[in-house]
């Protein structure tokens, strides 16, 4: 198993690992129209795009995607970053793939750089990122509009 950056190449794959994952994992938490929403907002074509303003990693698994996460700045600030689009397919959940991912966010420049890091982190992930040191933003415990919790750790 290896972790690298993400290459045009790969949209394809890691958007039908993101769609199977957001439709099996997160589906107890989500409604289906909120999923196909999200599955949309990470199709091939975004993914090329998000690969262009964050860091954006896959995982690997011989040659077949498995996972990935992505780092970039907090809306340009240069002391802050947010931690995006992480991912592990479903049937490599549960073996440590997760914690490897957010290790591999944590040594990027974006991180090393930034006096705090955001996480716009589902329902389903949010104990997840809190077990690895992510807390509360402001101490708010509510899902906002995107039907998110915001997370941070300060460095």
């Amino acid at each position: 198993m290896n972790i690298r950056r993400f290459q045009n190449d790969d949209a394809k794959e890691l958007a039908e690992v993101i769609a199977r994952t957001l439709r099996t994992t997160n589906s107890k938490d989500y409604t289906p129209e909120d999923l196909e929403i999200c599955i949309d907002s990470l199709n091939a074509d975004k993914l090329i795009e998000r690969s262009g303003w964050t860091h954006l990693y896959v995982v690997c698994d011989d040659n077949q995607i498995i996972g990935c996460g992505a780092i970039g700045p907090y809306w340009g600030k240069e002391d802050e970053s947010s931690l995006f689009s992480i991912f592990v397919h479903p049937e490599y959940q549960g073996n440590g793939i997760g914690r490897k991912i957010i290790e591999t966010l944590e040594q990027d420049e974006y991180f090393l750089r930034a006096k705090r890091v955001e996480i716009p982190a589902s329902i389903t992930a949010v104990e997840f990122y809190r077990k690895l040191g992510y807390d509360f933003k402001n101490g708010i415990q509510e899902i906002d509009d995107e039907h998110l919790y915001r997370l941070e750790k300060f460095r």
